[in-house]
């Protein structure tokens, strides 16, 4: 194991450090009613670019706050019938991608839809609309607001509302749905499939937005994880409000979702990750009750996973069967 991290035997039973709000359950659950009374107006737009076998589309859908949400929507010509439907995570900061690297799986089979998180790469809109600190790190956007004001609460909502859009498509069978991304898509990943819990299978990567304070503690906020610092030093800088935070920051750790998390999982963990620390990833592994399997990559920091989409690809593929 890393010198940097606790010991495998350790990992395998961590139950993270982050504070969990004690209305957690009650503040998502409201957020869901909130979601569930928007109007999405969603809207298929063809795309410029095609495929022989795949239309391919731009989705847009009202989110909560007044965003307008984009995802790329990409679906088999001539499907006989409901199929399997996939949906992707980007990492922070990006986008959903190139059109291309989507046509595996729809060539498989599956409808894919692609999520461009807002404030983003993609072409979301970001209304903004919160208090404090909007200049840079969206974790901690929102944080000296209402708690219902958190960016990644938005975002998570997102996940979820894309989601039941593409499970009332009557192309796709919505029993047969999954979820995948690496970094902050693995923590959308795993987020969507708390709030979804339709969601059949699900394949996180190296999951970002876990265990905040613990990234802290080990002097790792820095890289994705630096506005954690950098809001200490201009808001906090005697840590008097120390806890407030972290558990406001509790509201939006994945680890406090998981527990919610109905599909089977498959997810990968590099034992050198730096960036999302493998404690804070197991945080919220050792959280789910599904049924779970986890791929470890000792010598691996935060980067691709040798493999693993090829593991991903069979895993998701038994559902066309």
């Amino acid at each position: 194991m890393p010198v940097f991290e606790m010991p495998l035997e350790q990992l395998e039973c961590y139950g993270g450090r982050n504070p969990r709000p004690s209305d957690f359950d009650a503040y998502w659950d409201r957020a869901l009613a909130e979601m569930r009374c928007l109007e999405p107006a969603v809207e298929l737009v063809p795309a410029s670019f095609q495929a022989p076998f795949a239309e391919c589309f731009h989705l847009y859908f009202n989110g909560v706050g007044g965003a307008r949400v984009h995802a790329k929507y990409l679906r088999p010509k001539h499907a006989a019938g409901e199929h399997p439907a996939l949906l992707l995570f980007h990492g922070y900061t990006g986008s959903s991608g190139d059109w291309q690297d989507k046509l595996g799986y729809v060539a498989l089979g599956f409808s894919v839809a692609a999520l461009d998180v807002r404030g983003q790469g993609g072409l979301s809109e970001d209304p903004g609309g919160t208090r404090g600190n909007t200049h840079t790190g969206q974790i901690i956007r929102g944080l000296d607001d209402h708690p219902d004001k958190l960016f990644f609460r938005q975002v998570f909502l997102d996940t979820a509302e894309l989601a039941a859009i593409v499970m009332n498509f009557p192309e796709v069978d919505p029993e047969r749905v999954c979820a995948m991304g690496g970094s902050q898509g693995g923590a959308l990943t795993l987020a969507c499939a708390a709030l979804e819990p339709r969601i059949r299978r699900l394949a996180p990567m190296c999951p970002f937005l876990c265990d905040y304070q613990r990234v802290w503690e080990m002097d790792l906020a820095v890289d994705s994880y630096a506005e954690l610092k950098k809001y200490f030093r201009l808001f906090d800088p005697r840590h008097e409000r120390e806890a407030e935070v972290f558990t406001r920051l509790g509201y939006i750790d994945c680890q406090h979702l998981a527990g919610r998390i109905q599909g089977d999982t498959l997810m990968a963990i590099g034992l050198m990750d730096e960036i999302c620390p493998p404690s804070t990833q197991f945080a919220a592994y050792n959280k789910i009750k599904a049924t779970r399997r986890r791929i470890l990559y000792p010598d691996f920091a935060h980067e691709q996973y040798p493999g693993f989409q090829d593991l991903v690809f069979q895993f998701f593929s038994e559902l066309t069967q």
